[in-house]
């Protein structure tokens, strides 16, 4: 399927193939390449003052989910604790 110049999608001629042969095997090494690069052309570098930004927020979520699972340990040892006893007291 294709597009023509109206913009409607239309079948074509070959069966829905997009190239008249396949390509071989260095052929489409090739071709992941170039996509490669098209991809990579797209991107766009922040600024410095995005990269502080995105740095904090980075920074402060690791900080926050240390801090729940600091606290999580805790909780399941304080109640370990309750439950089984303190080892090697003997009442």
């Amino acid at each position: 399927m294709v597009q023509d110049a109206s913009g409607a999608v239309v079948p074509t001629a070959n069966g829905g193939a997009s190239r008249d042969k396949k390509l071989g095997f260095f052929g489409r090494i090739a071709l992941f390449f170039r996509q490669v690069i098209a991809e990579l052309r797209k991107v766009v570098t922040p600024t410095r003052k995005e990269l502080v930004k995105y740095t904090l927020v980075v920074l402060g979520f690791v900080i926050v989910m240390m801090a729940l699972v600091y606290g999580l340990d805790m909780a399941f040892s304080w109640l370990t604790t309750q439950v089984f006893g303190v080892p090697g007291k003997t009442a």
